[in-house]
């Protein structure tokens, strides 16, 4: 019986390792995949979460997170190259609590932004997230206003901020620095909006549009510039880095 019950023990870890693997080698993996091969180098990845009202059970909810995906929070930022062409980038995570927006993650799109104002380089974001994150109350709401001021400095110094909406995008992050870029492209069939097409069903008692938020419904009504397939994105960005004066380096 011994025997039995650490085999499974040994077998139950080898699969938990496994997984986190997996997950490691998907963050930030829209990021990597834009950048040119071994440009890509993360910073910032000393932050970690913390919990500023001391959210019942929340701390637990962020270590299995942590242990499930191996990464401290949901978003990843660092520098990068397309085509010779260097840019500082930011990737959330929807793995990690959904990608929601924390403290943690507010300061980390809101240094992004000044790195990439003191470098003068071009900011990309590749958004995805549930919204808000809820255990962490007003100091989540906060960082709302906080990146939204980030990203204005960013443009209003010369800087060219692209935007790249992601399945899905909602809630704080949508009505905040995910809606703010200059350019704003979107993964096809993307659900991009602030609440969900059931909230919204349930709130005004009528059936939304068929693809209601939808990326190709946001194109539509003039939210999107742009819908770009992932495969394509690297091309689209050296263009329009390209377009705006950028050069290889």
């Amino acid at each position: 019986m011994n025997v039995f019950s650490n085999k499974r023990k040994v077998l139950l870890a080898y699969r938990k390792q496994r997984t986190k693997n997996k997950m490691l080698s998907m963050t930030g993996r829209r990021l990597k995949f834009v950048s040119d091969a071994g440009t890509f180098k993360e910073i910032l990845g000393n932050f970690k979460f913390n919990n500023p009202l001391d959210f019942p059970e929340y701390d637990e909810k962020l270590n299995e997170n942590y242990d499930s995906t191996g990464v401290n929070d949901a978003a990843l930022v660092g520098i990068g190259k397309i085509k010779g062409i260097d840019f500082v980038g930011v990737e959330l995570n929807k793995r990690f609590l959904m990608g929601s927006m924390g403290t943690v993650v507010g300061e980390k799109v809101t240094r992004a932004c000044e790195l990439a104002k003191e470098k003068k380089l071009p900011l990309i974001i590749f958004c995805a997230s549930g919204g808000a994150r809820m255990q962490e109350g007003m100091f989540s709401l906060m960082q709302m206003a906080k990146t939204s001021a980030a990203i204005e400095s960013f443009k209003n110094s010369g800087g060219l901020y692209i935007s790249i909406l992601t399945h899905p995008t909602t809630g704080g992050v949508s009505a905040s620095f995910a809606t703010l870029g200059d350019i704003i492209l979107a993964e096809p069939n993307a659900l991009i909006g602030f609440a969900g097409p059931r909230v919204i069903e349930q709130t005004i008692k009528q059936k939304l549009p068929e693809g209601f938020q939808r990326s190709e419904f946001q194109l539509e009504h003039g939210m999107v510039d742009k819908i770009v397939p992932l495969d394509e994105m690297k091309e689209q960005l050296y263009k329009l880095l390209k377009l705006h004066g950028y050069k290889e380096i």
